[in-house]
């Protein structure tokens, strides 16, 4: 397990000044830092920046990503490197950083001078931006994190049992097109492994598979492994010619190949509870560390080439002793870095397999995570109906009433075979082309009023596990 990290968000605001303009543009910067261990002042650490970049009718990327390097005793510098697009879909680059000077240490920390440019490198604008200390001050200081490993980074130490999970999810917004990209790491239990062992096949393996969803067409699916398990050194995961790590995806499988950068994402969403996560206590538990990021680059299935330029997706992480009893999830891109995710499963442990479904619900809307508290707690006020072709979740969460309506459309969802760590098989029933239906009501009287709404038609991302 790596050492922690240093993790918070600054906001800062000012005007842009476009090349041939001769007004100024209001400019807000919303970020998040991720740098690597625990951050000192006299240190010299780079790590990843992801937010959203803000310009009136000019731009607005919620998953904007690049470079921080923060080195302000030993380089008297703070840089910021930052790509987005813009509102007419050109790719550009921020560039600048703070000065830190001891003769004027507030307004050297506070004041960012930056550059836009094209891909050419071409002068777009320039921007000055401040840190507001009277209203932001407390706000920052109270929001620097120093969390654990990389959600993204294997948990598995050894222990017989388990399995692992990455997966990331997309689609193109050229076409319609899904893709679904799944790893795993299967660690047999002991029982397991010793039958496995007289076959030659007992150690901890790595496989998965790559599924293509083209609108109106049956899903094309391909499988990778099984690979003997090598902790990666500077990888997520790794099994031959499939690798994801650094904000790279790549690999081949059957007829699919796959060559994807992935951007941004936010903060991780807790889908269970954080303490579920990082306890291990649960029968597994799921996570999603880039929920709202962005893929550029190229699938290939068959004789066909996707070509993806900011792909909406997310990847996300499983871990446990094995898949549910039954299953459904969901992950619905709502717009504008918003998003929804749920998981609803029962669980395959004595007696509580006897219980219903428990949906675990969490919503990322305008920056805020919904509800706010303990998701397990939230659950408990919540029915999923979990069926084929369509499931259901609806209840209470916070102080809002939701219903949430999932179709797999039989035609675009494939099905595919599972087998837990004790060799118990489980079949997954998937679309990334599902229609999805979500309603947010909030109290208006004697009654509910809907406060929001989304309709996703092809564009939702779900399943249904069964055994």
């Amino acid at each position: 397990m790596s050492a922690r990290r240093t993790v918070f968000a600054e906001v800062m605001e000012g005007s842009l000044r476009l090349a041939g303009e001769d007004r100024d543009r209001p400019m807000r910067l919303e970020l998040t830092a991720d740098l690597p261990g625990v951050l000192r002042p006299w240190g010299d650490a780079e790590g990843a920046l992801t937010g959203r970049v803000r310009v009136p009718d000019w731009a607005d990327d919620p998953a904007a990503s690049g470079r921080l390097r923060v080195a302000p005793v030993a380089a008297r510098r703070i840089r910021y490197t930052l790509g987005f697009t813009a509102g007419d879909g050109r790719r550009l680059r921020l560039d600048g950083w703070k000065t830190v000077t001891p003769r004027r240490p507030v307004r050297s920390m506070t004041f960012l001078p930056l550059t836009v440019t094209d891909e050419d490198g071409a002068v777009v604008g320039e921007a000055r931006l401040r840190f507001d200390l009277r209203r932001d001050l407390v706000r920052f200081l109270g929001g620097f994190r120093f969390p654990g490993p990389d959600p993204m980074r294997s948990r598995w130490r050894g222990q017989a049992g388990r399995l692992e999970v990455w997966y990331t999810t997309l689609t193109d917004p050229a076409t319609g097109t899904g893709v679904w990209i799944h790893h795993e790491l299967v660690a047999p239990d002991r029982g397991a492994a010793d039958a496995d062992a007289d076959a030659g096949t007992g150690a901890a393996r790595a496989h998965g598979w790559a599924a293509v969803f083209p609108p109106g067409e049956a899903p094309v699916l391909a499988r990778f492994g099984p690979e003997r398990w090598r902790p990666p050194a500077d990888a997520a995961f790794a099994a031959g010619p499939v690798e994801q790590a650094d904000g790279r995806l790549t690999g081949t499988a059957g007829d699919v190949g796959w060559d994807l950068r992935e951007k941004g994402g936010g903060p991780p969403l807790y889908t269970f509870p954080r303490w579920a996560w990082e306890s291990e206590v649960l029968p597994a538990a799921q996570i999603v560390p880039r929920p709202a990021a962005t893929y550029d680059g190229t699938v290939r299935f068959g004789d066909r080439v996707l070509e993806l330029d900011a792909a909406p997706g997310a990847s996300a992480r499983i871990y446990g002793h094995g898949n549910a009893r039954r299953w459904a999830w969901l992950h619905a891109d709502l717009g504008g870095g918003d998003v929804c995710e749920i998981v609803a499963a029962v669980s395959t442990r004595p007696g509580m397999n006897r219980l219903p479904p428990l949906p675990f619900v969490r919503f990322r809307v305008d920056g805020a995570d919904l509800a706010s508290g303990d998701p397990l707690l939230a659950a408990l006020r919540l029915r999923a109906d979990i069926g084929l072709p369509v499931w259901t979740v609806h209840g209470r969460i916070g102080d809002r009433r939701v219903h949430v309506r999932v179709t797999l459309p039989p035609g675009e969802t494939v099905s595919v075979d599972y087998a837990d760590p004790d060799g118990a098989p489980a079949v997954c029933h998937n679309s990334e082309r599902a229609d999805v239906r979500i309603v947010l009501a909030r109290r208006a009287g004697r009654g509910w009023e809907t406060e929001r709404a989304w309709r996703l038609d092809g564009t939702g991302h779900a399943e249904v596990g069964l055994r």
